[in-house]
């Protein structure tokens, strides 16, 4: 029991402190897991982040999630992720409970726009960091902008699955590297959770007309199986799922939210189950949460312990690569729309996102300091 009060405690405790986004997330772990108690080597640790960068869903919960079986199997990894996510969930239940009291206020009005230009900035850098990263070839940066001018023409979430699945098509045809194929490869899979994962796919999305809590759970639990190259994905593929039930200011507030808090962004899912359910608001973040953070952890359990025979099936790692550039073009086309369209109104936002963005890259002002300063701008605004 000793060992899970100790998983629990050290998570509890970075999930509380971990501002910066997933990259940020990974470095904490690093430091606390590997430099410091040492429960994991270096090689090891390496190898869980590059599956999480592989597989879709919430990549440093991922690996906290991993950290946390390594050390005390399934219990020990459901201990740390409890543990880690419990302080951004407790959090953006008290906003979305603020959100609805102060709906009616001028300075609230304030600052939710404020944090929608925010958002413009986040993202705008997401799209170009993600770009740097994922597109460094001709056919990368094709794709990148195939993604972006099919989904502002076609903006449904089968669309997105279309894209995704032919960028992985061509990535396999023409982004195999032939160097790994020197040795077969046995591959093989832990089957319970890949079966887990696939027949709770199929039965919610075939069950969710059913019931309004099986729908929540079927939209975040698609978002979650969908989300490839970090939680600013996510905005596009929630807005696409769920854009008939809750507004584009609810979205973007609840997602400049996620920002401003420490944790893993797909807590994001917490603040929208709390608008999605009003009859039963704290049970909708709960059953929302968990059903955007399950798909990536059954899929981390399915492929955790053979993922050193995986990597080096190049038909996969060529499809991988294709799917990430793809999912530059797929936040690129949600910085538009919604993002941009339905927060710059005028030349003196805009004048704010260029300032802001500049804050961020050149000043390296952090996260907190800008939530903090847009939402002082968005009621200054608002007061004019």
């Amino acid at each position: 029991m000793n060992k899970y009060i100790e998983i629990f405690k050290h998570f509890l405790m970075l999930g509380a402190i971990s501002f910066g986004g997933p990259a940020a997330h990974i470095g904490y772990f690093h430091q606390k897991f590997v430099q410091q108690l040492k429960w994991l080597s270096q090689e090891k640790y390496g190898q869980i982040v590059a599956l999480s960068q592989f597989l879709p869903g919430p990549g440093s919960s991922q690996v906290g999630f991993a950290v946390g079986y390594q050390k005390a199997g399934l219990l020990g990894a459901i201990t740390a992720f409890i543990a880690f996510t419990l302080p951004s969930v407790v959090l953006m239940v008290a906003l979305a409970q603020l959100s609805h009291q102060l709906s009616d206020s001028s300075y609230f009005y304030g600052v939710t726009h404020g944090l929608k230009l925010l958002a413009v900035v986040v993202v705008t850098d997401a799209v170009v960091t993600m770009f740097n990263s994922f597109c460094k070839t001709s056919l990368t940066k094709n794709l990148a902008v195939f993604t972006a001018i099919t989904l502002l023409v076609f903006s449904n979430v089968f669309a997105q699955l279309a894209v995704l699945l032919i960028a992985g098509l061509i990535g396999m045809k023409f982004l195999t590297n032939k160097s790994l194929e020197i040795q077969p490869v046995k591959t093989t899979f832990s089957w319970w959770p890949l079966a887990l994962f696939v027949a709770l796919l199929a039965m919610l999305i075939i069950f969710s007309s059913h019931y309004a809590y099986l729908r929540i759970a079927a939209d975040f639990y698609q978002a979650g199986s969908m989300v490839f190259g970090g939680g600013h994905v996510v905005l596009p593929l929630l807005q696409n799922l769920l854009s008939d039930q809750l507004s584009t200011d609810t979205f973007l507030t609840g997602y400049a939210a996620a920002q401003a808090v420490p944790g893993p962004m797909f807590t994001l899912a917490t603040y929208l189950g709390f608008h999605l359910s009003p009859e039963s608001p704290y049970f909708g973040a709960i059953l929302a949460t968990i059903s955007i953070f399950l798909p990536g952890f059954l899929l981390m359990l399915a492929f955790l312990k053979h993922w050193q025979s995986l990597a080096k099936l190049p038909k996969l790692v060529g499809a991988m690569q294709a799917i990430n550039a793809s999912v530059v073009g797929l936040l690129a086309s949600a910085l538009y729309l919604p993002v941009f369209s339905s927060s710059v109104i005028n030349s003196l936002d805009m004048a704010v996102v260029i300032f802001g963005f500049y804050c961020l890259k050149q000043l390296k002002i952090p996260i907190l300091g800008l939530v903090l300063g847009f939402s002082t701008t968005g009621i200054l605004i608002s007061l004019l």
